[in-house]
């Protein structure tokens, strides 16, 4: 698994194209030659970048539930709707489909960014308005996502 650091400011060109700036780059050279999935975000107004081992890990997961379950088909169809295979060029730059684009909203400018091991596609203003939390509604929310996890001899209290 690779962990991404970073966010960065781009642009899309008129064809969808986005260049990946070079410090993600140099990041995804272990993985780049292995391709990506793109895909609609489950909870933001955005694009998720999955690197193919990851994806292929994800599937997994979800393969393993019961499609004679309804609601277990419903949320493997959606999760997958609009799911494409894309890579990065020799230019490095990663063509975004024009239904992913209009789906997220993505107009000239954009943030991408990298939460562990997947890379997110965001309308700059959509990502704006997504990380726009109060300090201390974000601290609420650090509590309880993380409050109760060990984390001895990690450096964390």
């Amino acid at each position: 698994m690779v962990n991404l650091i970073g966010t960065y400011e781009c642009k899309v060109d008129a064809k969808g194209r986005l260049m990946v700036p070079a410090p993600m780059k140099k990041q995804l050279v272990p993985i780049i030659q292995d391709g990506f999935v793109l895909k609609r975000s489950l909870f933001g107004n955005c694009l998720e970048l999955y690197p193919m081992q990851r994806w292929n890990e994800l599937m997994q997961e979800v393969g393993k539930l019961n499609r004679f379950v309804k609601e277990n088909m419903d949320f493997i169809r959606k999760f997958t709707a609009g799911v494409k295979i894309v890579e990065v060029d020799t230019n490095g730059r990663l063509l975004i489909p024009k239904d992913l684009i209009r789906i997220a909203g993505i107009n000239k400018e954009v943030v991408i960014t990298s939460p562990i091991d997947t890379i997110e596609i965001w309308d700059k203003d959509e990502y704006e308005k997504a990380i726009d939390t109060p300090p201390e509604e974000f601290a609420e929310l650090a509590e309880r996502v993380m409050g109760n996890k060990s984390v001895e001899g990690n450096g964390l209290s």
